[in-house]
């Protein structure tokens, strides 16, 4: 069965698993989801409980420790197992084989030490109760109805019905775990028909479930399949996009400068206009500002010229005011500065072209890029579509050509015929336990039986002594009850021996049961034993590859192979079926995937088309750097603007005028200079604060100041920022035209990975799946924990093992108890004859 199983399983996975390609480089494509496996959950849960009676299982292992403390012989049991006993007369004879031998023998020891005192209890009890009853028949050992009173005899009789109710009680509590184990046991194997139909169950779904998971993961091919064509469908906003983003670090910057110098002209053309108005602005108030100052000066000159001046008293004023009359001019001349006509005509002539929109043409050429590589991949798309397309009908075609459903039903008919084949022996397997059960609760009600009379004789013993009565006239219930200890000693010297054959045959076979086989293979020693190479096959280096593959040098363990299953490991991973039947070898897609990267290698996109800037658009720039604007003054029109108004302050003049005029004699020159004074102040009121304050002087102010320095920054290496622009704009188009090849192989490279990746992505998946989730084999592990670790060892060897632990207890107890019953008889049975006088020393 398991060799067809790993057939079926390996002819269902050729079908839904590809080789692996492995690209130079690998981009993290996008993860694609798959999904989840479909699977059942198993009902079986191989592990038992026993409840309270695992207490008794508890304390019959530390027994067990005790009697056997030796850890597990691994190496013995490979040696024995490898050597050949009985061939030839000499073979035991042989010094490997003796040390062998004895080698068992020392493990073996307790347990032989243990079978040894049994057999002398087998042996000895019969024949010491026969040697008894004769005694007894010729009137000794107790046999002589005549006890000699003594004056402690209350205290012996107290002792020894306490002594004999210990061991009763004792043997009571051994019976009662000899009874719980075989009540267990039966219940248990009542019980195991439940656990066996799970079992069939459980590996009816991992039959049922396995096509439904491969067909699972034969569909999630077109997962794959329309991931790569949505990306082979929109090739133009991923590889285009690529390519474009690649050869926009340096078409970008290019453009961006070329519509940066664009808006430079615009803003020198508003720049030159500006200073060309403010400039008449700014003429127009100091020169009308010049004229006043002017006559204002040559008035006052006129009336200094007055012979009231050539007076002694007057003239050194005068002189000084003679002298200040310079002051009295502007001082920011803006009709003495350049004119920026000629800049702005040639500017103007520049804008006739839309710099621009020449620009946003290169823009959108080569944002057109996507659409392109749309345009000029149709067909290999379209050749790749096929391809992909014919991966999946290969693989739908190849699966329906395998005989899975056959293969099913011959795996499921032998499933059915074993479970009918196990459901019509079972009640044969009841029946057989019952007659175990009954035969069992015979030994005991043997037991009881001693037990009830050893109760009995101690009750009725203790009930009907009369300590007043002497041994010649005791009561009829206290001779019951010596009667009745004497009949428990009869049956206990009947049923001892019968009881502990049973004990040592059950000893030493459920002891080695737990201690060689269910103990290693809790801790997997077991399974390490059967991977001895050689060991079960002397030709074999390893017994299961061989059974399954016929090749035994496979490293395929049964440790190995159960720990998979036991973490519910797919059973191709498990049994290494890979050996048995190389899946790449029915199926290899990897020739269409080396296709399809070989058919996106030779995509050619040809950028040639897109014109960044034409010619007309790399003149206008040259044009504007010819334009002279460089050439204009601007540190006349800057010194010119930080200048004040006039060359001193009117009205601190106009101030300073008055003083000097009131040091003047009283008459017709102090009103007149007088008069000059009022008349600045004027002109300053009235054309100098304007012309500092007034909105119109002060935005034409700032106007000017703005535009010159903007023209100045403009101007500044204008030649060497425009050739920096087209030579720009010319790599970036040289780039385009004969570059771009590398960086559309590149990014072609790259796209094809990211196809390839998905690919890759669905192998990896279906190889995980197939590991750790397809025809997971834990039904496996619960079969083989189920016979070995929960029937034999749980069900069956645990309650054995109780049942002779219980039973041998009593057994062996029996021997305390014969003594006390038969010397406590004597103090209950009624005597024929008595010496009340005679203290020495009772013999029997």
């Amino acid at each position: 069965m398991a060799v067809e199983l790993c057939l079926l399983l390996l002819l269902l996975f050729c079908g839904s698993t590809v080789s692996e390609v492995q690209p130079i480089y690998k981009p993290p494509p996008g993860t694609l989801d798959f999904g989840f496996v479909p699977s059942k959950t198993y009902d079986t849960g191989a592990y038992h409980e026993p409840g309270p009676i695992g207490i008794l299982f508890k304390i019959v292992h530390a027994f067990l420790y005790l009697v056997q403390p030796n850890p597990f012989p691994q190496d013995l049991i490979r040696k024995v197992a490898q050597q050949k006993f009985g061939n030839t007369q000499g073979d035991y004879q042989k010094p490997e084989n003796v040390v062998l031998t004895l080698q068992a023998i020392y493990y073996e020891i307790g347990f032989i030490v243990s079978a040894a005192l049994g057999l002398l209890f087998i042996l000895l009890l019969p024949l010491v109760g026969l040697c008894f009853c004769m005694c007894r028949c010729c009137d000794n050992c107790g046999g002589e109805m005549h006890q000699r009173q003594k004056k402690n005899a209350d205290c012996q009789r107290s002792c020894f019905a306490t002594f004999l109710f210990v061991a009763s009680l004792i043997i009571s509590i051994g019976v009662l775990c000899a009874y719980a184990a075989n009540q267990h046991l039966t219940s248990q194997v009542r019980g195991a028909k439940k656990l066996v139909n799970s079992n069939f169950k459980d590996l009816k779904v991992f039959l049922n479930d396995t096509p439904a998971q491969i067909d699972y993961l034969v569909s999630q091919y077109n997962t794959t399949k329309d991931k790569a064509l949505s990306d082979l469908n929109n090739v133009g906003p991923l590889l285009g996009s690529r390519v474009q983003e690649q050869l926009g670090k340096e078409v970008r910057p290019a453009l961006d400068a070329a519509l940066t110098m664009a808006g430079a002209i615009r803003e020198t053309k508003e720049a030159l206009e500006n200073v060309s108005v403010s400039v008449e602005v700014l003429q127009e108030g100091t020169e009308r500002l010049h004229a006043n100052l002017t006559d204002v000066k040559m008035h006052l000159s006129n009336t200094l010229n007055d012979s009231a001046c050539s007076a002694a008293q007057a003239a050194s004023t005068c002189n000084i005011i003679r002298n200040s009359l310079n002051q009295l001019n502007i001082n920011a001349n803006f009709s003495g500065l350049p004119g920026v006509s000629s800049q702005l005509a040639k500017v103007n002539d520049v804008l006739k072209i839309d710099l621009s929109s020449l620009v946003q043409k290169g823009y959108a050429a080569f944002n057109d890029t996507p659409d392109l590589v749309v345009n000029q991949t149709k067909n290999i798309l379209s050749d790749i579509k096929n391809v992909l397309e014919s991966i999946g009908s290969n693989i739908s075609s190849f699966t329906k050509t395998l005989p899975v459903q056959k293969i099913l039903a011959d795996l499921t008919i032998y499933l059915t015929q074993s479970e009918a084949y196990v459901q019509d022996y079972f009640p044969l397997v009841e029946q057989y336990d019952f007659y175990r059960w009954l035969g069992c609760l015979i030994l005991c009600c043997m037991v009881v039986l001693i037990v009830v009379f050893y109760y009995l004789g101690l009750l009725c013993g203790t009930c009907g002594y009369d300590k007043h009565a002497s041994p010649t006239t005791r009561g009829c219930i206290s001779n019951t009850g010596g009667n009745f200890l004497m009949a428990g000693v009869g049956f206990s010297f009947l049923f001892s021996w019968v009881l502990m054959i049973v004990v040592v045959l059950t000893f030493v076979t459920g002891g080695n049961v737990e201690k060689l086989v269910c103990e290693p293979f809790e801790d997997k020693t077991l399974f390490k034993v059967l991977d001895t190479p050689y060991l079960l096959n002397q030709q074999w280096k390893n017994y299961l590859s061989g059974m399954l593959f016929k090749n035994p040098n496979i490293n395929l363990t049964f440790e190995k192979v159960y720990s998979d299953c036991k973490e519910n490991k797919g059973i191709y991973t498990s049994l290494h079926l890979e050996h048995l039947f190389n899946i790449n070898e029915f199926l290899n897609i990897s020739m269409y995937t080396e296709d399809v990267a070989l058919r996106i290698e030779h995509i050619q996109i040809n950028l040639s088309k897109i014109i960044l800037l034409d010619e007309i658009g790399k003149e206008n720039l040259l044009n504007f750097s010819s334009s002279g604007i460089d050439g204009i003054n601007f540190g006349a029109y800057l010194t010119e603007i930080n200048k004040s108004v006039t060359k001193v302050d009117l009205l601190s003049f106009a101030n300073d005028l008055e003083a000097r005029a009131d040091q003047l004699p009283k008459g017709a020159l102090e009103n007149a200079l007088k008069g000059h004074a009022n008349n600045i102040r004027m002109i300053h009121n009235q054309q100098v604060v304007p012309l500092e304050q007034a909105m119109k002087y002060v935005k034409a102010r700032s106007t000017l100041n703005q535009s010159i320095r903007l023209l100045k920054r403009t101007s500044s290496e204008l030649m060497v920022k425009v050739k920096n622009v087209v030579s720009a704009v010319n790599a970036a188009q040289l780039l385009i035209n004969n570059n771009a090849s590398l960086v559309i192989v590149q990014e072609t490279k790259k796209y094809m990975d990211t196809i390839v990746g998905y690919f890759e992505q669905y192998i990896d998946w279906v190889k995980e799946s197939i590991a750790m989730e397809v025809a997971a084999c834990k039904p496996i592990a619960n079969v083989i924990d189920t016979a070995v670790d929960i029937f034999l060892c749980s069900y069956v060897t645990d309650s054995v093992n109780t049942f002779w632990f219980g039973l041998g207890g009593s057994s062996i107890f029996l021997i305390p108890a014969i003594i006390f019953a038969v010397k406590l008889s004597k103090y209950y049975r009624r005597m024929d004859t008595e010496d009340v006088y005679d203290d020495s020393v009772e013999q029997w």
